[in-house]
């Protein structure tokens, strides 16, 4: 009853004009950048950082704009995968497989739909799974000393590549760049600069938002700069969309894959690391083995196709706010950038955060549930608006991008340094996109650095300089055994899986960058 009581004042913040207001703006813009192909929801959280900032909104109403952002973008990754066969971002790209044989048979409309209803499920129940899941894990986190910490965020780094990881030894680099990066700054300890070349503006060390937009959207305008190519326009309107509304035999025939597809979904994105592409894949393979052993329809334009991933990934994306808010430890790339957003705000998500700051989770918690109807309501009448969008050419997109980054980071610090920092981080993204090594490890490393460090030396100076303090408890080994079964899997099975979902589009010639 305690939830149900907490999750009524959630709604009672959520249902502010200002907060209803954020959240249509977010599940807006998110289905944009999620529809555009390159974007995605790192990318489109990144690039709306600042405006959250510059309209000087607090915690809650941030959180509430950007996961708005997050789910929306979600939501959009469909559209140009089942228009255009152009996956909008990762998780999108199973769509492909199902949804564009749809389309060319005419059946673009029920696709668009159909993809609508069934990211709709899957991210409704995410979110009743984190209400239920994340004070369970908050009870659990309270065990925690310094030591167990530690073993929690090693956990994340060494699980952070997924089971669909293909390179380890890339993420491990990044993943060590971005604790080096933490370093920067005086020492909390001692007091003593590091890293600081005697530069004034880094004795507080590197700013998270500046970091996270440098890499992500900054990188992206480099990317465009280099290759001048992507523009969609004239594409989309080759596929007419047709009829909007799935017949009722269609909604019965996946009804079922939508409740398998959104458990699995969910437990993928609570694991730290795997995220919505696993689960994406995940659900469409099962579901192909389940219903469609022989492979007559998966892959030619069956329905149950296009609604297992777009459920699963939807669910993955709730299912990856559990582990950040209760824990502290980002669920994918997209909390990882969420995360940035709630330390800015002096707000440290954990076990503590349910009862300092109950309104901030609550009132997040409540704005998700608003904003999957918004989105459902938005998605299928609007279906039109947002084609039209994939008509844009990236030589308008990229300098509005572009001009948002600069703008944005200018008005949040002031300080042209950090105008130089972001640029640096630009240019640091385009070339570690290029050797195809991922960023999320590098945020993660920088937000996670110092309390790392801090619990490491806490752990240590409580057991008088005694190393074996860091596997002295059953939760501690617990942790650690996870966590180095979490970065051999990949090894073992990450390049199968890997070459899986791309081998899959191929064939099906469903993925095209």
């Amino acid at each position: 009853m305690e939830t149900f009581a907490s999750l009524a004042d959630g709604f009672a913040i959520a249902l502010t004009w200002q907060n209803i207001l954020l959240a249509l703006l977010g599940c807006f813009l998110g289905t944009i950048m999620g529809a555009l192909p390159g974007l995605g929801p790192s990318n489109g959280v990144a690039i709306l950082i600042p405006l959250a900032f510059t309209l000087g909104l607090g915690p809650t109403a941030s959180l509430i704009l950007l996961t708005s952002v997050y789910y929306g973008a979600m939501y959009g990754g469909r559209i140009s995968s089942i228009l255009l066969n152009i996956p909008g971002d990762e998780p999108a790209m199973m769509t492909c497989l199902d949804g564009y044989p749809m389309a060319k048979k005419g059946q673009a409309g029920e696709a668009l739909a159909l993809s609508g209803i069934a990211s709709f499920v899957g991210a409704f129940f995410a979110t009743w799974g984190l209400i239920f899941l994340a004070p369970q894990l908050v009870k659990i986190a309270l065990l925690f000393g310094p030591a167990e910490y530690f073993a929690l965020f090693a956990l994340a780094f060494m699980t952070l590549g997924g089971v669909s990881s293909t390179n380890q030894a890339k993420s491990a680099f990044a993943a060590a760049l971005g604790l080096g990066l933490a370093m920067i700054g005086v020492d909390t300890q001692t007091g003593v600069p590091r890293f600081t070349f005697g530069e004034v503006h880094l004795y507080d060390g590197l700013d998270f938002l500046v970091a996270i937009v440098g890499l992500f959207a900054l990188s992206e305008v480099f990317i465009f700069l280099e290759h001048r190519h992507g523009d969609a326009s004239g594409s989309a309107s080759k596929i007419k969309v047709g009829r909007l509304t799935p017949p009722m035999s269609m909604l019965k025939q996946t009804t079922p894959t939508m409740i398998r597809s959104t458990i699995l979904g969910f437990i993928a994105g609570v694991l730290p690391g795997a995220g919505a592409s696993l689960g994406s894949f995940i659900s469409y393979s099962f579901e192909k083995r389940l219903v469609d052993k022989d492979g007559k329809t998966f892959g030619k334009g069956d329905p149950r196709g296009v609604a297992a991933p777009e459920a699963g990934n939807n669910a993955a994306a709730g299912g990856a706010l559990v582990p950040m808010l209760a824990l502290g430890v980002p669920g994918s790339g997209t909390t990882a950038v969420l995360l940035a957003v709630l330390l800015s705000l002096n707000i440290t998500p954990g076990p503590l955060l349910f009862t300092q700051n109950p309104d901030v989770v609550w009132g997040l918690i409540a704005a998700l549930f608003i904003a999957n109807f918004m989105l459902l309501a938005m998605n299928i009448p609007m279906v039109g608006l947002f084609t039209r969008v994939l008509m844009v050419p990236p030589r308008i997109l990229m300098p509005v991008v572009a001009m948002v980054s600069f703008v944005g980071i200018y008005g949040i610090s002031g300080s042209s340094f950090d105008l130089l920092v972001m640029i640096g981080f630009g240019l640091l993204g385009w070339v570690l996109r290029k050797f195809d090594v991922p960023l999320v490890p590098i945020i993660l490393g920088t937000l996670l650095g110092n309390a790392m460090e801090n619990n490491l030396r806490r752990a240590i100076t409580i057991d008088n300089g005694d190393w074996f303090t860091l596997i002295d408890s059953p939760l501690a080994i617990g942790l650690w055994l996870v966590a180095i079964i979490g970065f051999i899997l990949p090894l073992i099975v990450g390049r199968k899986v890997k070459a899986k979902m791309h081998e899959r589009g191929d064939d099906e010639g469903s993925i095209s960058d």
